[in-house]
């Protein structure tokens, strides 16, 4: 059974590999995110609300603490564009939308001041590049409902207006701002293109595209793939929300640089439940400038003005903190911060800030589950660079303490020499043949083994 799991595994990734160098450019944009993406993101801490000074203020932090660690992008998430968005339910207020000519949302100026003249982004993603950073935004698939309405005309599509590249079907159902655009028709891929266009000229490194993986709309990714190549500007594609599915793996890998495994995660133990049954089926997918996406890293200061509850400190518990950051690092997710960075305690400030486990993170390779018996969950990946073993082991029962185990045979090493805490920086106590730990309930321990 392991032997067929690990041939399955290699066929699933070449097909990955091969078909992501298909077409003329459709294997470039992996070399845009050789190592996963690492920033901030305002969902989790501002919702749709998120203004300028809030997002210089995270740029500001991340250039002075997080930097130098490798965290770059800094990304404005949902309704950027309207005047009168609100937290706690954005679709129940009556939506004031900013968009040009074109139906091309613009950056609503009483919450983006820089943005006044027609500038766009602009002078904002000029603000986080002169920090050494990276500017990235969301946007949700499809064309606006609102340029649809009023026929604005498409660009670079003589005699096209947006009510003839829609269709309502499909339509997302969980933020009804879009329609869905229809492949094929005159001006539909001319809409994209005028989109990214538009993004490319302000500066725009990193996009986020909503309402896209699940379900899986595979004509309009095609047509965002392009218009991205076709501005000649580096921009990441992170593609949301999850599950993904995993039959449209080798498209994902074929079009994007990152994709959601799950739906959105928060600061509840559940969603770590589900992380850790889904994450492992994604390993064989993982590749240079293929990051399959954990989602946010729902820790710091959350919901300030945001859609999950009342502003707080993450609710999660430290061993649970420790959990989620040890199986986002070893399974080489996007690290996307989701918690207002200036209100960062030590704690979680260390938790971004571990050399050794981010070293993991961006140099590793083969990662696996080597495990998984009633919530004893084993993880591992090597280092080609140092030879060094990772081994990621995890405690997913609620309520009981368990040993979890594993044997040097099952890490494919022939003794256990050296073991370190990557967390701790300690020593960790191991037989020649097994590594032993005890772990209290929703705990772990991330381990490197040097021979």
């Amino acid at each position: 059974m392991k032997i067929k799991k690990t041939i399955l595994g290699a066929a699933m990734l070449l097909t990955c590999l091969t078909t992501s160098a298909q077409g003329s450019k459709a294997g470039d944009f992996r070399s845009w995110a050789p190592t996963p993406p690492m920033g901030w993101n305002s969902w989790d801490c501002y919702g749709p609300t998120v203004e300028e000074k809030e997002v210089k203020a995270n740029a500001d932090y991340m250039a002075e603490k997080l930097k130098k660690y490798g965290w770059e992008y800094v990304v404005v998430d949902i309704r950027w564009f309207v005047k009168n968005d609100k937290a706690g339910g954005y679709n129940q207020t009556d939506p004031i939308y900013v968009m040009d000519k074109y139906g091309r949302y613009q950056p609503a100026v009483n919450r983006f001041p820089s943005a006044e003249g027609g500038k766009g982004f602009k002078p904002l993603a000029d603000y986080v590049h002169s920090k050494g950073l990276k500017f990235g935004i969301h946007i949700m698939r499809g064309v606006p409902k609102k340029a649809v309405a009023d026929k604005l005309p498409v660009k670079d599509a003589p005699g096209v207006t947006a009510d003839m590249i829609y269709s309502p079907d499909g339509q997302c159902t969980w933020l009804r701002d879009n329609y869905t655009i229809v492949a094929g028709r005159k001006g539909a891929q001319e809409y994209y293109n005028s989109i990214m266009e538009l993004y490319a000229s302000w500066g725009v490194d990193f996009i986020k595209i909503d309402d896209l993986s699940r379900p899986y709309h595979k004509d309009e990714i095609e047509m965002i793939r392009k218009a991205i190549d076709r501005t000649g500007r580096k921009i990441v594609l992170s593609m949301s929300p999850g599950q993904t599915p995993l039959e449209d793996a080798a498209h994902a890998c074929a079009h994007a640089n990152m994709w959601r495994e799950v739906d959105d995660v928060w600061d509840v133990w559940k969603d770590m439940d589900l992380l850790l049954k889904i994450a492992p089926k994604w390993y064989p997918y993982i590749s240079p400038g293929n990051w399959p996406d954990c989602d946010m890293i729902p820790l710091g200061k959350i919901s300030i003005r945001g859609e999950r509850g009342e502003p707080r400190m993450t609710r999660l518990t430290r061993d649970e903190q420790y959990s989620l950051m040890t199986l986002f690092t070893i399974s080489k997710s996007p690290l996307m911060f989701g918690g207002n960075l200036p209100s960062n305690d030590e704690f979680t400030l260390s938790l971004l800030t571990n050399k050794e486990v981010l070293c993991m993170h961006r140099e590793s390779t083969k990662v696996r589950l080597v495990s998984d018996n009633g919530g004893k969950i084993v993880i591992s990946s090597v280092n080609p660079k140092t030879k060094e073993t990772y081994v990621a082991m995890f405690n997913a029962d609620h309520n009981n303490t368990q040993t979890v185990s594993v044997t040097a045979k099952e890490l494919g090493l022939s003794t256990i020499k050296q073991a370190t805490n990557l967390w701790t920086g300690s020593k960790v106590k191991a037989s020649a043949s097994t590594l032993s730990t005890s772990l209290k309930p929703h705990a772990s321990v991330l381990i490197k083994i040097k021979n």
